[in-house]
């Protein structure tokens, strides 16, 4: 009985860490990258969903998960990968799904 239980405690720490490592978190600057994440990402429009898989997916993930506007005293490590500068210095965070 305890050998089992221990098994499944092991399987259940197995599967949580799986799991979690299939998620990423992308920040990206609102004016990279040309996926209209200045549109339609920072602005938090309709087409927003769409602009956030499409980036996900470019980086071998199925699917986005969540996407918001991040101030940049949120980013704890380091700075943002940009394709220049930004020049209003707004950032977008999108969690991608394997």
């Amino acid at each position: 009985m305890r050998y089992g239980f221990a098994a499944l405690v092991l399987a259940v720490g197995v599967y949580a860490t799986a799991a979690q490592a299939e998620k990423r978190t992308f920040i990206i600057a609102n004016n990279s990258d040309g996926y209209g994440v200045d549109r339609c990402l920072a602005t938090g429009a309709t087409c927003g969903t769409a602009v956030a898989t499409a980036y996900c997916q470019s980086r071998d993930y199925m699917q986005a998960a969540s996407f918001r506007r991040v101030e940049r005293a949120e980013i704890a490590d380091g700075e943002p990968a940009t394709t220049g500068t930004s020049v209003r210095q707004e950032f977008v965070a999108i969690e991608c799904l394997r």
